[in-house]
């Protein structure tokens, strides 16, 4: 693994699920971590239920702590079901 991937990795390490004391990463939510070699971090991840309280703001949470890893350039993330 790439120095670069886990760094995106312990950022994500950082996103809570706010009904469930466990990160996203380690609940599985995230799919798939891609980087390409303009360093674009590509995401794939789901949430708990289609209905979660926090549809908005998750994806852009992971998105905004993702940025700030140095050596990202930029985040397409994709929801999945």
């Amino acid at each position: 693994m790439s120095e670069l991937k886990q760094k995106v990795i312990n950022e994500i390490k950082k996103v809570y699920d706010p009904e469930i004391p466990v990160n996203i990463y380690e609940l599985g939510l995230i799919y798939k971590i891609d980087i390409n070699e303009k360093n674009i971090v590509n995401i794939d991840m789901t949430l708990t239920t289609p209905n979660c309280p926090v549809a908005d703001s998750l994806p852009k949470q992971v998105k905004e702590y993702i940025l700030k890893v140095d050596g990202v350039s930029d985040v397409n993330l994709n929801l999945v079901w």
